[in-house]
């Protein structure tokens, strides 16, 4: 959410006012210039990597799905708030005090409101579609189709600008005494959202608490359906025993494999959003009800830790799914602009040596070449790769 400079104001006003004059500290310009290099990578970061989302989604046939579609709304929201949120929140951290006007100052703090509501709502809708797709694959095409994924989208960014635009038209978002940064005898307005408490709980709870309940439910009932799922397929696939042929150690089973990769996909998914967003969250409402309770620099750390995470979206939905990083590098290496071949996909066929087949060689050689040994290990490397791929698109899925 948008910074709040609160404390900047009472801090400067009880400074004596020579000290406003004097130098700046060699010291605190080199932080601050650290700082400002630290944040404009994470925005270009940020911006680069939703960007690439986009490309990818657009550019590759492949990518053109339905649940997708929930990817490319999240990475607009994250590009959003990089590109008009973050970029003058740095501006606006490392001043001080607000430098683009008035009215400026209300259209980036309802920007900042919607965009990062926008953001968490499409992670929650992603976490059901992917739930759906994975809990009754037969029936999803026929519940979530594209028409709906639509309706949703555009009901996700309605209800994150109902939330952000109104009120602060209504100028809820205004303290009742302006803050002003004095800088000897020169005073500087600031932007600041100093939320009544009302307004802070509902908008919280619509932007955060009821979306993260969701999404922690919906995500602890997809890992135990996962470890259900790898049971179920032990059974069927149990190991074939032939004196002949080695055993298969546990450790190296593709199930033990495929059941830790879930884990630990759901636990980089949540504990990356609840490290990024819940100190936020619970910081605002408490802010909301004692002003003087939270200091300003913990605040503004807070508040960027809430925004790296539209940096850390375009990583964990995207480059944990193959179809993904196979366009990523893709688009990457090309020689071309990707505006070029939009619509198209690289298609790369390989010519090399044809090995006869099966059937063919058995009649060349006119006999079967059939053994006991040999149909064990086949029936049992095709039970495995089946496994294998069936346990790599539900490990996809989420």
């Amino acid at each position: 959410m948008s910074n709040i400079n609160k404390a900047v104001g009472d801090r400067n006003d009880t400074l004596p006012e020579v000290s406003t004059q004097e130098e700046p500290d060699p010291l605190t310009t080199l932080s601050l210039l650290l700082i400002g290099i630290f944040l404009s990578l994470l925005i270009f970061l940020s911006i680069a990597g939703n960007i690439l989302v986009c490309v990818a989604i657009y550019t590759d046939r492949g990518l053109r799905k339905i649940g997708n579609l929930f990817l490319a709304s999240l990475a607009i929201a994250d590009l959003f708030v990089a590109a008009l949120v973050m970029t003058f929140a740095v501006v606006n951290d490392l001043l001080g005090y607000w430098l683009f006007g008035p009215q400026f100052c209300d259209t980036w703090i309802a920007f900042d409101v919607m965009c990062s509501t926008a953001s968490i709502l499409n992670l929650c809708a992603i976490s059901l579609d992917r739930y759906i797709h994975i809990k009754d694959p037969l029936r999803y095409s026929r519940w979530v189709t594209k028409r709906v994924a639509i309706f949703s989208i555009a009901g996700i960014w309605l209800l994150a600008a109902l939330i952000s635009f109104v009120p602060i038209s209504l100028g809820l978002h205004r303290p009742p005494l302006p803050l002003v940064y004095h800088a000897g005898d020169l005073e500087y307005p600031t932007c600041a959202l100093d939320l009544t408490p009302t307004y802070a709980i509902v908008s919280s709870c619509i932007s955060f608490y009821v979306p993260c309940i969701v999404m922690l439910g919906i995500y602890a009932r997809l890992y135990c359906y996962a470890q259900k799922h790898v049971k179920s397929i032990k059974a069927v696939t149990r190991p074939l025993t032939s004196p002949s042929l080695p055993a298969v150690h546990p450790s190296s089973s593709p199930y033990h494999v495929s059941d830790h990769k879930a884990a630990i996909t759901v636990g980089v998914i949540m504990g990356t959003f609840l490290l990024c967003w819940v100190p936020f969250f619970c910081v605002n409402i408490v802010a909301a009800f004692c002003k003087t309770c939270i200091p300003g620099m913990a605040f503004k750390i807070l508040t960027w830790l809430g925004y790296s995470n539209s940096a850390f979206n375009p990583i964990i939905y995207s480059i944990f799914n193959t179809e993904f990083r196979e366009a990523f590098r893709r688009i990457l290496t090309a020689h071309y602009p990707p505006c070029c071949c939009k619509g198209y996909s690289s298609v790369t066929i390989t010519l090399g040596e044809t090995k006869p087949r099966i059937g063919d060689q058995m009649k060349q050689n006119g006999r079967r070449d059939f053994s006991p040994r040999s149909s064990v290990g086949s029936l049992r490397q095709i039970r495995v790769n089946s496994t294998d791929k069936v346990m790599n698109e539900e490990i996809s899925a989420i």
